[in-house]
């Protein structure tokens, strides 16, 4: 489970043990009789410090006074006039503070997991220094540029969804590009792409893929839960040679519409840039005859509950905005049940967790969308970077953060008699190995 405390302000999350919940069992071959189990490495969860903890702000100029990644050196910056976005988000900052720093600090003081250890519990496993993270920008840039070849090598007949079961011989053959791939066993599977080796989460699916190749998902299933992440344009991507970014009009795009069962809840990651949140509100979500019901905020701490960076920090925030809407574009009936009838949604609630080091790893959604949708919901994540169990997955870096070296792998039994307890299960507990 991701949800470590609920209250009526939202949720505290534990991501890692969401993720490492995943991978409890996982056979390398349907051959081999070797069972292992994977926890991601917890150093990319292993925030203690906020990245700055205070600033002082003197005349023209701010200082920073400290930093967890520059051990306590100083340094100056001037202040210069605020742009009108600046302004804007400025104004927006002002309207949510209060409610995200006493949400916080509630959903911080009634964990029973706060202490000595934190709110994420300190597992010493995967603490050595991030190097491997540089080692794989290769790989991780890698599925971008393949995606843009096979784009140009597209056939144009429909291929059928390909399907990993326990029956399977092998899994080295399977072409992963632009082509639907679904691990529907109860175990979590390793499949290899261009020498690079890549965990499947049991019963979930995926297209690897750019916005040009989206058919395969289409008449795959509709959809009552989509959450997306859009590669937003901003500053700071356009200096990155390594994230790509997509233009509000091609972000409009996405045939949201053809993916969505009526009444399926869209949910929006957005940055703090008002624009962004206004186009979401203004155009994006009506052209896809979405309608806004909510809005929510992920704020982003530390382990011991300290704002990642201060909260009214003028460069960077704490949280970032998920727009919630329902499709109204349908009163079909689905599997024999009118679904025209939707939960309401609370307005105004609170994810709080520690963020992964990892750029753009966002935490999880399904357990707090719990609820919000018919039971067993089929659920979609646009541009994912990373896979779930029982979801759908899409995008052109979709196994990224799947890849083996960002897991630890530990070797649980001889067999699958010997493991068939660690099978995938929604609401099992997550006991970190001991090292």
């Amino acid at each position: 489970m991701s949800v470590v405390k609920s209250d009526t302000v939202g949720w505290l999350l534990d991501h890692q043990a969401y993720v490492n919940q995943s991978y409890r069992c996982c056979h390398h071959m349907p051959l081999d009789t070797r069972c292992c189990r994977y926890i991601f490495k917890a150093a990319y969860f292993d925030i203690e410090k906020p990245h700055i903890a205070d600033t002082e702000t003197t005349g023209d100029q701010e200082t920073v006074c400290e930093d967890s990644r520059t051990k306590g050196r100083k340094r100056k910056r001037k202040r210069h006039a605020l742009n009108q976005g600046e302004v804007e988000a400025q104004e927006y900052h002002k309207q949510v503070c209060l409610a995200i720093r006493s949400g916080t600090r509630k959903l911080i003081e009634q964990s029973t997991e706060l202490g000595n250890q934190g709110i994420v519990p300190k597992v010493l496993a995967g603490r050595e220094c991030i190097k491997k993270q540089i080692s794989l920008v290769v790989a991780d840039s890698m599925l971008v540029e393949l995606c843009s070849m096979a784009k140009q090598m597209a056939q144009e007949q429909h291929q059928p969804v390909q399907v990993i079961s326990d029956e399977a011989d092998s899994t080295a053959d399977l072409n992963l590009l632009g082509r639907l791939t679904e691990n529907s066993t109860d175990c979590a599977r390793i499949v290899m792409l261009m020498g690079q080796r890549y965990l499947l989460p049991p019963h979930s699916s995926f297209l690897l893929s750019d916005i040009s190749c989206m058919e395969p998902i289409l008449g795959y299933k509709k959809y009552d839960v989509i959450t997306l992440d859009p590669p937003w344009e901003n500053k700071s991507v356009k200096r990155s040679k390594g994230y790509s970014h997509l233009f509000p009009w091609q972000i409009q795009q996405i045939p949201v519409p053809e993916l969505s069962a009526p009444g399926c809840l869209v949910v929006s990651w957005v940055t703090n840039r008002q624009r962004h949140l206004r186009f979401v509100k203004e155009q994006l979500y009506p052209s896809w005859s979405v309608e806004v019901v909510a809005e929510w905020h992920w704020v982003k701490v530390t382990r011991y509950g300290e704002f990642v960076v201060p909260l009214d920090s003028t460069h960077k925030k704490p949280y970032e905005i998920l727009v919630l809407g329902r499709y109204k574009g349908s009163s079909e009936r689905q599997n024999g049940e009118n679904v025209t009838e939707t939960a309401t949604v609370p307005d105004h609630k609170l994810l709080v967790s520690v963020p992964c080091l990892l750029h753009s790893h966002k935490p999880p959604l399904g357990e707090v969308l719990k609820g919000l949708t018919r039971p067993n919901p089929d659920c979609l994540e646009l541009f994912a970077r990373n896979l779930q169990p029982g979801w759908t997955s899409w995008g052109n870096e979709v196994l990224r953060f799947q890849h083996l070296d960002y897991f630890q792998e530990f070797d649980i039994g001889g067999g699958d008699n010997d493991c068939c307890i660690l099978r995938y299960q929604s609401s099992a507990p997550v006991i970190p190995p001991s090292c």
